[in-house]
């Protein structure tokens, strides 16, 4: 998350839906992987609309290994609410999304939640203070829950050496639990990528990942590969920018080398601003991307504006909020530079 959202009082959003809208999204009986989409191409397409992209600032996915659990987030209100919310596949259908309890005080920030790969941990953005730790500070830091059987333990934060005074904000992990992160630069009032290993049940002292990662004048929100063989940067102040901030992608050797940031082109970037929450889903089929880009019938002019069409523009996807996309990942493979191992 931008560290300029701190500056936001952010309230939950209960996930209001009337009852002749819970009629009407239930009798869709929706089933099969990702809620029941049909699956993207090489083009992006928004995720589930009217579901997840709704019209709404819709942002931060996270998908469970066995493909049963969506986790996402929506805000309105110009931030000033939002909540992490859940959709789950049970017994062949999706359920309506629910907030998380412990993502639902209105006082607090509760965005970018981050699955582990094994599915235990639930890592997220809060700014709630550390009363455990004797904190009353409203500062964003990582949390996280554990599984505790079909639900969820009581959050806590995770402390140093990953939280600082700073902000720390949009966790990702890997296999062996290393937590890559972003933190905020108090001095220079810019974001950096930085990694902190997991040794012996312990972070170790997070370290700010090279220029390959933090190649512009601000950069944040970075999902790392589970295996670590590749990270995807929302990067602003590039020079081959499409305008605003752009997502990049840079390739790792096991022997932890890192390729030039290679801009992820023009299908995915835009010259919109919002760009800034990638990941990638745990089956590498498909990467998944907030974009603000807006209805292109629209744009040419040939619906016109009348009262119940600005509704309409405002209760759908690609009216100028965020909205949640996602394309084949094939383009992993064909942006890897020639000889990269």
């Amino acid at each position: 998350m931008k560290s300029f959202l701190s500056l936001f009082l952010i309230l939950s959003l209960n996930f209001s839906i009337s009852s002749a809208q819970q009629k009407q999204i239930t009798g869709l009986e929706l089933s099969g992987p990702y809620l029941g989409q049909s699956p993207p191409t090489d083009e992006p397409k928004v995720f589930a609309p009217g579901i997840v992209s709704d019209g709404m600032h819709n942002r931060d996915i996270t998908i469970s290994a066995d493909g049963k659990e969506i986790y996402f987030c929506s805000a309105a209100g110009n931030y000033n609410y939002s909540a992490i919310f859940v959709t789950k596949l049970i017994n062949g259908k999706w359920t309506l999304p629910e907030s998380l309890p412990f993502a639902s005080d209105p006082r607090y920030i509760n965005l970018e939640p981050a699955l582990s790969p094994d599915g235990k941990k639930l890592f997220f953005l809060s700014n709630r203070p550390d009363t455990e730790n004797g904190e009353t500070v409203n500062d964003q830091d990582i949390w996280v829950s554990e599984r505790q059987g079909d639900q969820w333990g009581k959050p806590y934060n995770l402390g140093a050496p990953v939280n600082t005074d700073a902000g720390e904000f949009f966790p990702s992990v890997t296999n062996d639990g290393a937590l890559y992160f972003t933190r905020d630069d108090k001095q220079t009032r810019k974001n950096f990528i930085y990694r902190s290993r997991f040794v012996n049940g312990k972070y170790t002292e997070p370290e700010k990942l090279g220029e390959e990662i933090n190649s512009g004048q601000s950069q944040y929100n970075a999902f790392i590969a589970p295996d670590e063989s590749f990270i995807i940067v929302p990067v602003f102040g590039r020079s081959d920018s499409k305008g605003g901030t752009d997502y990049y992608i840079v390739y790792r050797t096991p022997d932890d080398k890192w390729s030039a940031p290679i801009n992820l082109g023009d299908k995915i970037n835009t010259a919109q601003t919002q760009e800034w929450s990638p990941y990638v889903s745990p089956d590498g089929k498909y990467f998944f991307f907030m974009s603000t880009r807006l209805n292109s019938e629209r744009e040419s002019g040939k619906i016109p504006l009348t009262f119940d069409e600005l509704k309409n523009i405002h209760n759908s996807p690609q009216n100028g909020n965020s909205d949640i996309y996602w394309i084949s990942t094939r383009f992993i493979n064909e942006l890897k530079p020639v000889g990269w191992k």
